[in-house]
């Protein structure tokens, strides 16, 4: 068994069929779905440079689409650093130059971390909604 935590996660599913989130309007992802999600995911941080030991910054709502994002950080080895939606400029200022992180992922709508990103030459920035 590899030392990578996503690895020993997938080793303890015992079903991929199996329910893995269950949403309150009666979507179902499975463990399926979520290893399908979370691998596309890995491929997008991979494609822009990501590599294992790299710090991902996320400032994002609670979904599922955060999970996947969260498993797809363990998969490529990176460090997910979760960021609380509600940080002020200058907090996330220092978060960003303590962390120094390779990527920035956010709300489509915060325009205060993705311009403090682009002021500290952070060049990439994505987004994610709820709708991934």
């Amino acid at each position: 068994m590899s030392e990578n935590l996503f690895d020993i996660f997938r080793a303890r599913v015992r079903s991929m069929d199996a329910p893995f989130i269950t949403l309150r309007d009666g979507r179902v992802y499975t463990y399926a779905d979520s290893h399908a999600i979370a691998a596309r995911l890995a491929h997008v941080l991979a494609d822009r440079g990501v590599v294992p030991g790299d710090r991902v910054l996320v400032q994002v709502e609670k979904t599922p689409e955060a999970v996947f994002l969260y498993l797809a950080c363990l998969r490529a080895g990176a460090v997910f650093l979760p960021l609380n939606t509600a940080y002020r400029a200058d907090e996330l200022a220092y978060f960003l130059s303590d962390a120094e992180p390779k990527v920035v992922v956010c709300d489509p709508s915060a325009q205060a971390l993705m311009d403090l990103a682009r002021e500290r030459n952070i060049a990439r920035v994505l987004t994610l909604d709820a709708t991934g």
